[in-house]
């Protein structure tokens, strides 16, 4: 559940982003980012296009003169941080296209271009040139995962649950998780989140280093503010190079996996699982269909 304080901090500094997917408020160099899209934050073209404008401004480090000394994104969406990818959306455009007689590589062009749009967001909050802060709680899956990695520290509370679930579906994740995720963990934990699509309560995530600080429910909000307001006190231009030298972006393992993730996408497998998730009314649509299930069965 997220932080009561968060209503108080959002009412503080000037709002420099708004709309249903994303709002933000700039105050004494904090750039406070709240997630507002119901029901679990999902990535779609809306989301992305809320993100592109994040993205222009932590590209600049400067609002209205001022330079953005660490930035914070939070949910205020109960179910959680992100849901990730808005799949179903993803999903109906490709069959739409195929529908109206699209070629494969059409198809794979217009899912590449998508790709490219939501990588050089995340790209753009990796390089952003002051630290930056992920405060999460609930559901961080997927593409909300992928999205928390390219965050410098990471406050969780104890009802936040991490998950790469795409594999269940046939796929990869595609907005960069991999190459990230081995950028920060070992790769037995890499492997077991990737092979298994299980996922990680908070303590272990904070056992293996996925989180930086473990707070109890509702208070990753106000500790993510204080966390910044702690970084805003140190000199900026010493922490973009502290951040620069310790932070490699791995450009070419990004390109790879989003060439993968393409490749998947498109495949008949995939398209019969998602025709499958797209359907599902239940409540972990994500499992592979069950032997003895008739056509809509899933060879791995």
């Amino acid at each position: 559940m997220p932080d009561p304080r968060d209503a108080n901090d959002r009412a503080s500094g000037a709002e420099v982003l708004g709309g249903a997917c994303l709002a933000a408020r700039f105050a004494s160099g904090i750039l406070e980012v709240d997630l507002v899209r119901e029901p679990a934050n999902e990535i779609g073209t809306e989301m992305l296009a809320a993100l592109e404008e994040l993205a222009q401004l932590c590209r600049r480090g400067v609002i209205e003169g001022q330079p953005i000394r660490a930035m914070v994104t939070r949910s205020t969406v109960r179910r959680g941080f992100s849901a990730g990818a808005d799949l179903r959306e993803l999903h109906r455009a490709n069959q739409a296209a195929l529908g109206s007689g699209a070629t494969d590589a059409e198809r794979t062009a217009s899912v590449r271009a998508f790709l490219d749009r939501i990588h050089a967001v995340m790209d753009a909050i990796d390089e952003a040139p002051f630290p930056t802060v992920a405060a999460v709680h609930g559901v961080v899956f997927g593409g909300g995962l992928e999205l928390m990695l390219t965050h410098d520290v990471v406050v969780a509370d104890r009802t936040a649950r991490f998950a790469f679930p795409e594999l269940r579906l046939g796929l990869i994740p595609g907005f960069g998780g991999i190459p990230r995720l081995k950028r920060d963990l070992g790769n037995a934990v890499v492997r077991d989140l990737l092979l298994t699509g299980r996922s990680l309560g908070a303590e272990r995530a904070h056992q293996v280093g996925l989180v930086s600080q473990l707070v109890g429910e509702g208070q990753a909000g106000s500790v993510a503010v204080r966390t910044a307001e702690q970084i805003t006190r140190f000199d900026g231009g010493t922490a973009r190079v502290a951040k620069r030298f310790m932070k490699h972006i791995p450009k070419d393992e990004l390109a790879k996996e989003k060439g993968l993730f393409c490749h998947l996408f498109t495949s008949k497998a995939v398209t019969e699982a998602l025709t499958r998730f797209d359907r599902a009314i239940d409540a972990m649509p994500y499992l592979p269909a069950r032997p003895g299930e008739g056509d809509e069965k899933i060879t791995p």
